[in-house]
């Protein structure tokens, strides 16, 4: 019987990295919606690390989806929820609300209108005071921040030009037109960020 579970090397390296910026802003017991959850290894790290967490993971690829329920199976984690396919700029959001709204290297493998949908969504999805957690490479201030990230972001947009690194500023400007709040702004390794935002009153 063939393995369904992906596996990535960049997940192995940043998901404690990750966890440990989530521990810090997320009560003990959370209910999670996470956006293209991919091969599903950062929902098994996280709910294995924190139990209290209830961890909704999502995506719009069939692989990605095959993927995170053989990760649920294989390790039964009773926390994990059935993956759900979500694509954030057309399909109905799964009913909140959520303690927090999680994407993990999404915003710059998709187009500009992936993140106003994913604010839109997270507004209407987040408790008051929830938080949602965005991971990836970001421009400051319209500068890349090291020449890797600008070599990844030309590859980016050679793929497809309306990929790119995000400029922190604009996706600040698009999260504060929906009512979401900075929070912090976490150093990452390999020069990528966790980047929090908080809900205001609905």
């Amino acid at each position: 019987m063939t393995d369904a579970r992906l596996q990535s090397p960049a997940t192995a390296r940043n998901r404690q990295p990750i966890l440990e910026v989530l521990q810090a802003a997320l009560p003990e017991r959370a209910r999670v919606l996470e956006i293209a959850s991919g091969s599903g290894e950062h929902a098994i790290h996280f709910a294995h690390a924190m139990p209290g967490w209830d961890w909704q993971p999502s995506d719009t690829s069939a692989d990605a989806l095959t993927s995170i329920e053989a990760w649920r199976q294989h390790t039964r984690f009773d926390n994990v929820r059935p993956p759900i396919e979500l694509d954030v700029t057309g399909d109905a959001w799964p009913a909140g609300p959520f303690d927090a709204v999680v994407a993990i290297n999404l915003i710059h493998i998709a187009p500009w209108n992936v993140t106003e949908a994913l604010m839109a969504g997270a507004t209407h999805s987040l408790t008051h005071g929830g938080v949602l957690a965005l991971y990836g490479p970001y421009m400051r201030d319209g500068q890349h921040t090291a020449p890797s990230n600008q070599a990844f972001d030309a590859d980016l947009k050679a793929r497809n030009p309306e990929w790119g690194v995000r400029d922190l500023a604009d996706v600040s400007a698009k999260a504060a037109e929906h009512g979401l709040t900075l929070d912090g702004v976490t150093q990452m390794p390999a020069n990528n960020l966790v980047v929090l935002f908080r809900a205001g009153p609905a």
